[in-house]
């Protein structure tokens, strides 16, 4: 018969295996627990990247909304549009790029570089 299993007695050492599974599931949720309040600071965090010598100025929210774009007056030049936009788009993915490494490394932290399945990581 294997060790630890009994038929009358089923598996021994069933206490202090139950204790250890305890003590597992209480450090899972407060590690679940850390990380929300981890995501939820990163999310109230506002990012902002300003490209151009700072004539586009974009700003994020850790939830990857963007929340402002400031656009000085000598960056609207009528004749290059398409300018303008490709500063605001760089402007805006930098600022979103703050946030995913924000969060990112938020998580790292917590997990200790683990890749755990189903966080996103």
């Amino acid at each position: 018969m294997a060790k630890g299993y009994s038929a009358r007695r089923g598996f021994t050492g069933g206490a202090g295996m139950m204790q250890q599974q305890a003590q597992m599931q209480q450090k899972i949720m407060k590690m679940q627990q850390d990380m929300a309040k981890a995501q939820e600071e990163v999310e109230q965090t506002q990012f902002t990247a300003s490209v151009g010598g700072g004539v586009v100025t974009a700003v994020v929210s850790g939830k990857k909304e963007l929340t402002s774009l400031t656009i000085k007056p000598d960056a609207v030049d009528p004749e290059d549009v398409e300018m303008l936009q490709d500063l605001v788009i760089s402007a805006v993915n930098e600022a979103l790029r703050q946030a995913d490494d924000a969060m990112s490394n938020s998580m790292n932290a917590l997990t200790g570089g683990l890749n755990i399945p189903g966080l996103g990581l």
